[in-house]
């Protein structure tokens, strides 16, 4: 099958690491595999490409909302000419608001697409960072939700949103993100890395992520630095607004040296820092996400606490996998890791069977390919 994959993601992120494990799956799979969208491979990763950098926070909200849109023009002119030249099967397009670009393609040269939906964009947007052109932005989603011969949702509760949009669940189906298990899969911890963070021999708490207040991670820290008959250490991969926060409140607490404020890691290096956590976080999420972190983490066999809601439970099982605790509950939170961080057994039985659940489950970038193009072969 000749596919087109069609996006307009310019930050190398998770988003873009979603792009490249499922070009290369498919690509593995036998299929010809051509891309439509931004450059970004020379922006590190964290970053975005640099033809983009700053543009959004530089123009007013209305102006970049209106270059949004005249984009899409612009990218209907280069899909087309792509059309034409590889002449693929079908069009696969990650979805992006004030992008309809993918749907005039469709129809003008009679192809099906596929929609991958990541999000509630109009919604996350409306909500985040302010929208001026509100009824634009919404008829674009409604669009190109509705225009869709099939919308891959990455979790059952976005299925539900979309399908309400389109009018019926007909044609949605849920693909949730994946875990290449040759880049992640346990193994011993660095000694390198170890040394480096001063965690050869303590219970290691670990995060990955943009760190943000609503992880509601400083509670988290300021109770284990009360807690005296622990050798712990946390550890969080990432940057955010809530970094400096953290790092105050274990200063002023006493407890620097337990706390390793990271930073951004090459994707090339996050399965060795993985490696170190014995104790894996996932102290909240938005309620449609499919975070990329807890199939690695899982994939990693680590003990992991999460939030419980209802985009976790299609992935974990309470007490099985994982052990949940209710949202905004910070108590319960600290309660679950104290009990990991005392229960060796409970650590190692929540890993294992957080390896097996990837594997009955399929929640491989592998499977992830197969699956799309199962769906692919029965559009009409």
């Amino acid at each position: 099958m000749k596919i087109l994959y069609h996006h307009r993601t310019a930050s190398r992120d998770g988003q873009f690491v979603h792009i490249e494990e499922l070009v290369r799956s498919l690509r593995k799979l036998g299929h010809e595999v051509d891309i439509v969208g931004p450059a970004v491979k020379e922006a590190s990763f964290g970053g975005v490409a640099s033809s983009t950098s700053g543009l959004r926070k530089r123009l007013p909200s209305m102006l970049y909302e209106v270059l949004e849109l005249a984009y899409a023009g612009l990218d209907f002119l280069i899909l087309s000419h792509a059309i034409l030249r590889k002449r693929p099967d079908i069009i696969y397009e990650r979805y992006n608001l004030m992008l309809p670009s993918g749907i005039w393609a469709k129809r003008v040269f009679k192809l099906p697409l596929l929609l991958e939906v990541n999000a509630p964009l109009y919604e996350e947007r409306l909500e985040h960072s302010g929208l001026k052109l509100r009824r634009l932005a919404a008829w674009t989603e409604r669009y190109v939700w509705r225009g869709a011969d099939r919308v891959l949702a990455v979790t059952d509760v976005l299925a539900n949103i979309v399908s309400e949009q389109r009018g019926t669940r007909k044609g949605v189906h849920v693909i949730h993100n994946g875990v290449d298990t040759t880049e992640f899969s346990p193994r011993e911890p660095n000694v390198t890395l170890r040394e480096r963070y001063g965690i050869e021999s303590k219970v290691v708490i670990g995060f990955v992520g943009f760190v943000r207040e609503w992880h509601g991670l400083e509670p988290v820290l300021r109770s284990l630095c009360a807690t005296t008959n622990l050798d712990w250490h946390l550890v969080i991969i990432g940057d955010g607004p809530a970094r400096e926060t953290l790092e105050r409140t274990a200063e002023s607490l006493n407890c620097s040296s337990r706390l390793s404020m990271v930073g951004l890691v090459g994707r090339d290096e996050i399965a060795n820092h993985l490696a170190l956590f014995d104790i894996a976080l996932q102290p909240d999420v938005v309620p449609y996400a499919s975070p990329l972190k807890l199939f690695e983490y899982m994939s990693m066999g680590l003990a992991i606490v999460a939030v419980d809601t209802a985009n976790i439970r299609e992935i974990l099982t309470d007490g099985q996998d994982g052990l949940f605790f209710p949202r905004g509950d910070t108590d319960a939170f600290v309660l679950a890791i104290r009990r990991l961080c005392y229960d060796d057994s409970l650590r190692s039985d929540l890993g294992r069977a957080a390896v097996r659940t990837i594997e009955d489950r399929g929640f491989l970038w592998s499977k992830n390919a197969e699956r799309v193009v199962e769906i692919a072969s029965l559009v009409e």
